[in-house]
């Protein structure tokens, strides 16, 4: 997952994991590592709406607590900070899924298994 959100291959460490800003590379440069196989989804934009509202509205809270300052201060505040951490956030929260994803070979990151499905006795009374 570190090597993810530091925005390379989740394989080797080395190679860039997009090839832009949010575009996944479909193989890594350094190691040939195929890397089309991820399905990060709407789940980075979730994580990173997550970490943003909760960092935004505990400064949003000390800021009025402590100032109480106009309904405009705050726009001018939290608009184009809410903007930058959401931009800057998002391509490392969809990195580190990714590299969860590799991890746990989830999506095809492990390979097809040679020795296909595996046969689940489900009821051995019933044979």
């Amino acid at each position: 997952m570190l090597r993810g959100l530091a925005l390379r291959c989740p394989a080797c460490g080395e190679g860039h994991l997009f090839s832009s800003y949010l575009k996944v590379a479909d193989t890594c440069p350094s190691c040939s590592e195929d890397l089309h196989h991820q399905r990060a989804d709407d789940g980075p934009a979730y994580f990173t709406m997550f970490i943003v509202g909760h960092i935004v509205v505990a400064g949003v809270m000390y800021v009025e607590k402590a100032y109480a300052p106009e309904l405009w201060v705050h726009a001018l505040l939290w608009t184009p900070l809410i903007l930058g951490l959401s931009l800057a956030l998002l391509p490392r929260v969809k990195g580190a899924m990714i590299g969860l994803q590799w991890a746990l070979r989830m999506h095809g990151f492990g390979g097809p298994d040679p020795a296909g499905p595996a046969a689940v006795d489900i009821d051995p009374a019933h044979r």
